[in-house]
């Protein structure tokens, strides 16, 4: 029930959502997963593609419940938050597979592609192979912002269809990346705008100089925006007619209706970049199997807590274990 969800008390000084979203990003805290059993592997999802997956398998892995975690924009299987929440749900019983996104975590080799909001299908790939290859029988999706929007779109076109999916949890998820590209080229998040686009500028190089011929860097260092990256380099190489396309179609919005499993979204309010009005629609609000927790606080996947009733800081991990746990908070 709603009114027994631990409530999240931000500290005062990180109640501006840029202090949120950064500092807890370079605060203190245990990150390894030494103790884990850990078994690199590599899902084929389509011809010529594979992702890397780090595996850590509980004792008896087909009795227990598994966890797929999947990154944001520019993160990797080793990103904090990736590590974090693995082993807060490893130690809660569960399998966890820490995947990489296409591209991501040193992986440009192993797809001709680039990465892009829209491919789901990666991730229904993946729960299928798990469900049917290692009898996986209790499957669940997680992911943070672009990861967020990609297991809710895997979720809603699986629909009824994957008996081994058990459930989604969704971290700032960008359901609309039309809206949430628009935020993030306004002035105020000029920060979090560069380091996107670099990183994606960098990327693109790595893999051209993979796959020589395949993509015209020519006009890649005019590029100054998002919006045009995507139009001109991921919206062609994802099979859209153009950017607008891509943010349109990418967009987990469309499937939401179709979700048949518990789905937990957190987000906040006060994200910088993810409009929290795109959450505020029947679909969502109406659904009988979403779960949406907006605290007025958080950042940008921040959720950085006083710690309380012997939790530790990381608020946002702390509610999916517990949604992983029971189905619902």
């Amino acid at each position: 029930m709603l009114d027994s969800i631990p409530l999240y008390q931000p500290p005062r000084l990180l109640r501006n959502p840029h202090l949120m979203t950064l500092v807890p990003r370079y605060l203190p805290r245990a990150t390894s997963l030494a103790t884990l059993p850990q078994e690199p592997r590599l899902f084929a999802t389509e011809p010529g593609t594979q992702l890397l997956g780090f595996c850590h398998w509980q004792p008896h892995r087909r009795s227990a419940p598994t966890v797929l975690l999947v990154h944001g924009l520019e993160g990797s299987s080793n990103s904090r938050y990736m590590l974090g929440i693995a082993a807060k749900a490893y130690r809660a019983g569960f399998n966890v597979v820490r995947l990489n996104q296409r591209n991501c975590g040193g992986t440009e080799h192993l797809s001709p592609t680039l990465y892009n909001s829209g491919l789901s299908i990666d991730y229904r790939a993946i729960v299928r192979e798990l469900a049917r290859q290692d009898g996986l029988d209790r499957i669940w999706l997680v992911g943070y912002s672009m990861g967020g929007n990609l297991v809710l779109k895997a979720a809603g076109e699986l629909g009824h269809d994957e008996p081994a999916l058990a459930g989604v949890a969704a971290v700032c998820p960008n359901i609309d990346p039309t809206v949430c590209a628009r935020a993030l080229e306004e002035p105020r998040n000029w920060l979090y705008h560069r380091h996107f686009l670099n990183g994606l500028k960098a990327r693109l190089r790595r893999k051209a100089a993979l796959f020589p011929g395949k993509w015209d860097l020519a006009r890649l260092d005019s590029i100054t925006r998002i919006s045009e990256f995507d139009h001109w380099y991921t919206a062609p190489d994802g099979g859209y007619e153009s950017g607008a396309d891509y943010y349109d179609r990418s967009g987990a919005r469309h499937v939401l209706g179709s979700i048949a499993v518990p789905t937990l979204i957190i987000t906040a309010q006060d994200d910088p970049f993810i409009p929290y009005s795109m959450f505020t629609v029947p679909t969502i609000l109406s659904h009988p199997l979403i779960q949406l927790i907006a605290p007025q606080y958080g950042g940008h996947c921040g959720f950085y807590q006083q710690r309380t009733n012997g939790e530790d800081a990381h608020w946002a991990e702390n509610r999916i274990v517990d949604f992983l746990r029971n189905g619902r908070l």
